[in-house]
């Protein structure tokens, strides 16, 4: 079991509920309609759901660490998986693919080679290859901006690990990309340089190695001792000593002793000292805070409780398709039943994969709410016709794949659109039955206004409320990225409006709770327009609780990890009516 800002309940992310079983370098913000950024995908089930990181045999000092990552054929310059798109193809400088650096004052230049080569095979044996692929998967988020979840089962499977071992990779990968501004800040005081100074493939040794001693069971000897030995083994034998030192010191307190020595006063600055404890940006405790109605007058309880819940893992949740699969059929295969959605179930132990219906296309990973938000568009009232209905922008294809099943039970037809063609045809893997698929650009439909009885636009977004699943993802993002998606999100918005008939109903979808990705959305595109009314979304879904957003907004719902165990997702219900 771990502990700490980046830890969970001790359970291992293996499939990250989401809304398919994949996860697909592209779903980045972008300026093009219909692509969204970092959806709700579940992250690649490389370890099995209830793997916990142990202590396996090539994790002790001295064990044999076998084939390193550092082999490899894809470390060499190019494009590797993970890798953002657009990302550079060469290494930078000190990287292994990149031009040689100069050893910082103080540090001895490193063998041959730049990786310890030259410092014996005892110390390269020493590190276990958990600790290795871990390395590549920091090292690769800082250097080249790839995606840690589909780098790491990439590197899972390269390096044939499993059971602990994959186990206790996941944990060091995950654990210490999500508690990164806790580490640092606690480094920064055991260090008599600046983070700025530090070689940065040593910081990324410094970040392991803090994570192990501040929030796992791995025992300080042996967290100080493997990261010494790995710092020998990626950058040399100079920075050995100071890693050595560093680390030490860092050992010398537990982590709460720490927040209390390196975080602001709470009372002084309350979402900089959130921000510390709970790893995530300032700007983004700030954000949580003003979509729930909090200031530091209140204390900001609830919006401490949403960040330890973001700073934990998700629940791995199947969604079984509508007259293909059931949620019986799911629980017979050793899945909990979901609390809401009728589809879904629990998956508390092994590979998402391994359960007939998700390996047979009938079933998948999907977050809770991503599919509750997909219900309720089905339950507002539209009358007749209800033949036609649209998803907006449906790739990769979660919603979709849902939401065509229900179409199909009930006699209508699904058209799923999206502006890029390779997630079409993610799409068109999805869905079922007589669904359609089709490339078009969401702000330039290619169908005719007032064709739909229901459409759904679960339009790009900042993924604010999908922290849990991609743990980097904090440290990338910025208000500029909401800033940027803001006009595109109205585009889409008035885009799907214009698409449903009188009658017909709008589900506004997002993965963010950002108050300028949501409410400020609706309500500036609806101030354009009389003829449309806001449902009241909570009573449509009125099984789930605490859904309200405060004050006037309580006719729009918004989903909390910590209060729903989902995503943080938004959902506004619109409904087309005559008018001017």
């Amino acid at each position: 079991m771990t502990r700490g800002p980046g830890a969970g309940a001790g359970r291992s992310p293996a499939a990250h509920a989401g809304d398919t079983t994949r996860s697909r370098a592209g779903d980045k913000p972008g300026t093009r309609a219909g692509d969204k950024p970092g959806s709700r995908e579940s992250d690649n089930p490389g370890i099995q759901a209830g793997d916990k990181p142990g202590s396996p045999e090539s994790d002790k000092p001295g064990a044999r660490a076998g084939d390193k990552p550092g082999s490899r054929e894809s470390d060499k310059p190019g494009a590797r998986a993970g890798d953002k798109p657009g990302s550079r193809s060469g290494g930078k400088p000190g990287s292994r693919g990149g031009a040689a650096r100069s050893p910082r004052a103080g540090q001895r230049a490193p063998a041959r080679g730049g990786r310890g080569r030259g410092s014996g095979g005892a110390a390269r044996r020493r590190v276990g290859p958990a600790r290795l692929v871990a390395f590549e998967v920091v090292r690769a988020v800082r250097e080249r901006d790839a995606y840690a979840n589909l780098l790491l089962p990439a590197l899972l499977h390269e390096q044939g690990l499993t059971g602990r071992d994959a186990a206790l990779a996941t944990e060091l990968s995950y654990g210490t990309l999500r508690g990164q501004g806790t580490y640092d800040a606690v480094i920064a005081a055991c260090s008599a340089r600046g983070l700025g100074q530090i070689d940065p493939p040593v910081l990324d040794v410094l970040r392991l190695g803090a994570h192990q001693l501040l929030a796992t069971r791995v025992g300080a000897h042996a967290a100080v001792a493997t990261s010494v030995d790995l710092a020998r083994e990626v950058a040399g034998p100079g920075p050995a000593g100071f890693v050595n030192a560093v680390l030490r010191r860092v050992a010398s307190r537990d982590l709460e002793s720490w927040i209390a020595a390196t975080a602001p006063d709470r009372a002084a600055d309350p979402v900089g000292h959130l921000a510390l404890r709970y790893s995530h940006p300032a700007w983004i405790v700030a954000a949580f805070a003003a979509s729930l109605g909090e200031d530091a007058a209140t204390g900001l309880g609830r919006t401490e409780a949403v960040l330890a819940a973001s700073a934990g893992r998700p629940r791995v949740t199947l969604c079984a398709v509508p007259g293909l699969a059931s949620q019986e059929e799911l629980v017979a295969a050793g899945a909990g039943p979901a609390r809401w959605s009728p589809f879904g179930a629990y998956l508390e132990v092994g590979d998402p994969a391994a359960v007939g219906a998700v390996g047979q296309g009938r079933a998948a990973v999907q977050d809770e709410a991503s599919q509750l938000a997909a219900l309720a568009l089905t339950r507002v009232d539209v009358g007749a016709p209800d033949r036609r209905w649209l998803d907006l922008c449906a790739g990769p294809g979660g919603k979709a794949r849902l939401l065509s099943g229900l179409a199909a039970g009930g006699g209508a037809r699904l058209l799923a659109a999206d502006v890029r063609l390779h997630r079409a045809r993610l799409v068109r893997a999805a869905v079922t039955g007589e669904a359609g698929v089709v490339v078009a650009d969401g702000t330039a439909p290619a169908w005719r206004p007032a064709s739909f009885d229901r459409v759904i636009a679960d339009v790009p977004c900042s993924g604010l409320g999908a922290l849990r699943r991609r743990p980097e993802a904090r440290w990338r993002k910025s208000p500029a990225d909401v800033a940027r998606l803001a006009g595109l999100q109205r585009r889409l918005l008035a885009t799907a409006l214009d698409a449903a008939r009188t009658g017909g109903a709008v589900a506004y979808v997002t993965c963010s709770p950002h108050l300028d990705e949501t409410r400020g959305v609706v309500g500036d595109v609806l101030r354009g327009r009389g003829d449309v009314t806001v449902l009241d979304a909570p009573a449509v879904l009125a099984e789930v609780p605490g859904l309200r957003c405060p004050g006037p907004d309580g006719r729009y719902a918004q989903f909390w990890p910590d209060r729903h165990g989902t995503d943080a997702i938004f959902l506004a219900l619109l409904q087309r009516h005559p008018g001017g």
